[in-house]
């Protein structure tokens, strides 16, 4: 495979070749098709598709989640966004700090395996008993499960007294980045409106309860690497290094290589990550009679 291969089979694959991603049932196929994306291109060599980068066809001159608001195509983008959310197609999570990170219904159950709680249903006891944890945290979660799905404007009211906005968005974002709570819907008027996982997706949940964490890993760098046609190993430790130690990284991939799923692939000068072709089975030619 040459460099330029590769990078036509990744445009290809994440929608930058034209074809825009306009239609829900596009966007779902997208989603799906990749496994996971960012919302927005975020700074640094981070291998990834965007799901912006889908929806504008293109990856000239696409925003960052802070150049969103003032770039037309980020409105289509969020709307079709927030109806795969609606429809439970995808769910976010808070994994990278510049941008929302949106993960396919049929792969979040390995996702949360790796980054979800074992026992979320019991959150709020741990939180209660967590010195570390602010009360902002405890009530907040508290008014979600109990009014939930629930906006930001009605927790604001519920809880009371003088919290602010910013200090009501970080303890949302605490118990986001932990997959206690998920965002359920938005709009311009009322905001983000927000859920316990557990009740949202209590199937998803349930499922990646049954998962183990190697089992989890194996198929999301299977995913990433289906996504993203080859990679080296420093861009996917780079990648999942936010979700798991480098190190584990590293053992699953050595571990797939070694069960023959995943295979070596010379790019250009660069030695790359795949996933191993499907075996085709010799069958021997029959003698022809005498």
């Amino acid at each position: 495979m040459t460099e330029q291969e590769l990078q036509q089979r990744r445009r290809a694959k994440w929608r930058l070749d034209g074809r825009a991603v306009r239609t829900l049932e596009e966007a779902r196929d997208f989603l799906e098709s990749v496994g996971f994306a960012l919302m927005y291109p975020v700074r640094g060599p981070l291998l990834v598709p965007t799901f912006m980068g889908a929806a504008a066809g293109s990856d000239e001159r696409l925003p960052s989640a802070k150049q969103a608001f003032k770039d037309p195509r980020a409105q289509a983008a969020t709307e079709l966004m927030v109806r795969l959310l609606r429809e439970r197609s995808a769910f976010e999570a808070n994994v990278f700090p510049e941008t929302n990170f949106l993960v396919a219904a049929p792969v979040f159950p390995y996702f949360y395996a790796l980054a979800g709680e074992r026992n979320p249903r019991q959150a709020a006891k741990a939180l209660g008993r967590d010195p570390k944890v602010s009360p902002l945290v405890r009530d907040a979660l508290a008014v979600i499960e109990r009014e939930g799905p629930v906006s930001k404007v009605r927790m604001l009211e519920a809880l009371g007294g003088a919290i602010s906005d910013a200090a009501l968005e970080r303890a949302l974002e605490e118990l986001w980045s932990k997959l206690r709570i998920t965002r359920v819907d938005y709009t311009p008027q009322r905001g983000s409106s927000w859920d316990v996982l557990y009740r949202w997706a209590p199937e998803a949940v349930n499922e990646g309860l049954q998962i183990s964490v190697p089992e989890a890993l194996s198929a999301l760098v299977s995913k990433y690497l289906d996504a993203v046609v080859a990679a080296e190993m420093e861009e996917i430790e780079q990648f999942f290094g936010v979700l798991a130690p480098r190190s584990k990284v590293r053992e699953a991939v050595n571990a797939m290589i070694a069960a023959r799923e995943f295979a070596f692939v010379v790019v250009g000068h660069r030695s790359m990550v795949q996933v191993a072709p499907p075996r085709v089975a010799y069958v021997p030619k029959k003698r022809s009679r005498p």
